[in-house]
């Protein structure tokens, strides 16, 4: 496959074409960018023709990247210029996209953006229970009943067993000041 862009639209016309994610708002963005920016691309009265809501937006979607290759390699640059700006996630979709970021050996070195933001594979359900627990032990060592469940202290006894040497000894000499208060 070519450097141009003309060659990449090409290629990438069949996927844009049956993507869901261009729909008609969409489209009216890429069609309108065009039009405002470089107006020798898009003149008013093409604009105006595909904006046209009459036509289907996969019709008028297809006509445009036929008009854009007919322009010429500056037509098809401002095309993926102006996808890059209003549709990121397709933009970066794009089979043409695609194969630039896979290495020699096929593996792409990007992850994929679902992928880049997730903390955990555990979801809110664990954080949720964690969080409950915690709140369950703070309210029990705050307001708990010492008649019912003992000084909450002696359970900070236990508690630096995962901790570092200062946190230990902190927790433990809590501990031992509230016994002698008692």
């Amino acid at each position: 496959m070519g450097d141009s862009f003309h060659e990449q639209l090409q290629a990438d016309s069949r996927f844009l074409r049956s993507d869901k994610r261009l729909d008609t708002e969409l489209v009216d963005k890429l069609i309108l960018q065009l039009n405002r920016i470089y107006p020798q691309i898009l003149t008013d009265k093409e604009a105006h023709r595909f904006r046209d809501l009459d036509v289907p937006t996969c019709v008028r979607l297809a006509e445009l990247l036929t008009h854009l290759q007919e322009k010429g390699e500056e037509a098809c640059h401002e095309f993926y210029r102006a996808l890059h700006l209003h549709v990121e996630e397709v933009y970066f979709s794009l089979p043409t996209r695609i194969s630039r970021r896979r290495e020699p050996n096929g593996i792409s070195p990007v992850a994929p953006l679902k992928e880049r933001y997730a903390l955990n594979d555990r979801g809110p359900w664990f954080f949720l229970g964690c969080f409950s627990v915690a709140v369950g032990l703070a309210l029990m060592y705050y307001y708990g009943d010492r008649e019912v469940f003992g000084d909450p202290r002696k359970v900070l006894g236990v508690t630096p067993l995962g901790l570092s040497r200062t946190a230990k000894e902190l927790l433990i000499s809590y501990t031992e000041d509230g016994n002698r208060k008692l």
